[in-house]
């Protein structure tokens, strides 16, 4: 959604890497990047003139002026007024202190909302709560049945009394919205579900009877929170609409929908300043589960390209299962030799987690290889699970047995190349061998000494790590200061001193195993 606007502000700050000073003419120059980028980006020109004059008075002030590194303070305010105009921090549901919660849904056809209380059903429900959702939306054809289907989806009860138009919008309704939503907060009362959602009627564009049928639910209901429903991608019209929603019906909450479209994404940027109400929802692709609850710092972060690791940490617990981790972390402190079993069930936790080109774009610098991360083949984790699948017992635990014939027989049947059966295998194999070393204690291949490997990897590291150099700016000095170090190297070992690591204790030292700078060592002591 951000691509466009992520791209133009990072390259807008790369512009002032490097600069020890910041002129008023370069904050300028930034300050006029980024109203570009944000027009451009379809943000709403008032906030835009509001946003850019906030930016360029914290720019000239002493914040930077006085900062040793003035690029990244400059990248410090935007992201921070970012978060502002976002909304300022996390906003979550008010939950009713007795009785239900009432959550009434309201929005313009075709902005998401019935797909939208499928999720929010769905993610109330993960939190421990029981939802019911209620069908007031009699006048869509077939809106019913939609939400029915979505409610089953999600293992969600639908109440719908009636079945409201199936063929036209010109059919008369069969039922009363107002009477249905305030007989599905009676039932939700009846069966003791304590969050009760319902899904109102929407038009293709505002209308007085639309905002008028929403106040008269809004009154029969006296719901806790109205979430106005909001297509990311309607651009500079989100201003408009919000406004007529919030003085027609007075919403508490905004839900973006449609975040994994490809617009500029100008409406999440300008709705929750012009409207003064918190963003509390992103729809974030078409399935129940793509649905997150809206942080403005990690929103900012992500469109600076400076990532979203919380986020990706959350996924991460959500749909890790803590018995395999505890089962893969004993394997390896028992140093057992890492399998395709164990492969194929590591891929299946990454799975659970969802898309990997989403996962990837949360890590920061990702705007740098996008281009790479689109032409990713998601499927490419479905051909690899079949060749693995292909494999039998004995083979994914003792890979070193596929011959030739075995590897065309694997590859005939997960209906790939013999060639991606070789690539695998080979890959798997320098894997185990990574996974061997780690176990060991020998620290990460390529990077000897890690700290808390082992000691194996700091002796290995000690033995192979690069001469040290001349402390010296003077080649010549630094030539012989070299000459001086190998010479020392040739007559053998000294004598490794004794004692406490904080003062001599016995024997004799010498200052000249330090490789201090010619005439130092009388400081020391060591010599006259």
């Amino acid at each position: 959604m951000f691509n466009s606007l992520s791209d133009r502000l990072t390259a807008t700050f790369k512009n002032l890497r490097g600069k020890g000073r910041l002129t008023e003419a370069d904050v300028d120059a930034t300050v006029r990047e980024i109203r570009r980028a944000l027009l451009d980006a379809d943000v709403a020109v008032p906030v835009v003139r509001e946003f850019t004059a906030r930016v360029r008075e914290r720019a000239l002030g002493v914040e930077v002026s006085g900062a040793l590194n003035p690029s990244q303070q400059i990248v410090k305010i935007v992201n921070e007024e970012l978060v502002e105009i976002l909304g300022g921090e996390t906003r979550r549901i008010r939950l009713a202190k007795t009785g239900p919660t009432i959550i009434m849904l309201a929005g313009l056809q075709g902005a998401g909302k019935t797909t939208l209380a499928g999720k929010l059903s769905k993610f109330l429900k993960a939190q421990g709560h029981s939802p019911m959702l209620v069908a007031c939306d009699l006048q869509r054809p077939n809106a019913v049945t939609q939400l029915q289907v979505v409610g089953q989806r999600a293992g969600v009860p639908v109440f719908a009394p009636h079945p409201g138009a199936t063929s036209s919008e010109l059919d008369h309704p069969a039922g009363d919205p107002v009477a249905v939503a305030r007989a599905g907060v009676e039932e939700a009362k009846r069966t003791l579900h304590d969050v009760v959602i319902v899904d109102t009627a929407g038009r293709l564009g505002v209308d007085a009877e639309m905002m008028e049928q929403a106040r008269q639910i809004r009154r029969a209901i006296v719901p806790n929170e109205v979430l106005f429903v909001i297509d990311s991608m309607i651009g500079q019209d989100a201003v408009n609409t919000a406004m007529a929603f919030d003085e027609g019906v007075n919403f508490t909450g905004i839900v973006l929908s449609k975040l994994d479209g490809d617009a500029r994404g100008g409406a999440a940027l300008s709705v929750a300043s012009v409207t003064g109400k918190p963003v509390m929802f992103a729809s974030t692709g078409e399935g129940l589960d793509d649905f997150e609850l809206f942080h403005p710092d990690r929103m900012a972060s992500r469109i600076l390209d400076m990532g979203d690791v919380l986020t990706l940490i959350e996924q991460a617990e959500k749909s890790w299962d803590k018995d395999e981790a505890a089962r893969m972390a004993k394997k390896f402190a028992d140093q057992e030799d890492f399998t395709l079993e164990d492969f194929l069930a590591q891929m299946q936790q990454i799975r659970n987690m969802g898309s990997m080109k989403k996962m990837l774009m949360m890590m920061p610098g990702a705007q740098n290889i996008r281009q790479q991360l689109e032409q990713f083949d998601e499927r490419e984790i479905d051909r690899v699970e079949a060749v693995v699948r292909s494999m039998t017992p004995h083979e994914r635990v003792a890979p070193k047995i596929i011959n030739g014939s075995r590897r065309a027989r694997i590859a005939r049947g997960s209906g790939v190349h013999v060639s991606e059966v070789n690539g695998l295998l080979e890959r798997f194999a320098q894997a185990q061998k990574m996974m061997k070393k780690m176990a060991a204690g020998g620290g990460m291949p390529g990077m000897p000494g890690m700290p808390g490997m082992g000691g194996g990897g700091a002796r290995k590291g000690a033995k192979n790590a690069p001469k040290k150099k001349a402390r010296s700016g003077n080649p010549a000095k630094a030539a012989q200061e070299l000459k001086d170090a190998e010479a020392r190297r040739a007559a053998g070992p000294k004598a490794v001193p004794t004692g406490a690591a904080f003062g001599q204790q016995g024997g004799e030292f010498d200052p000249s195993q330090l490789n201090l700078p010619k005439g130092f060592d009388k400081f020391l002591g060591g010599s006259k």
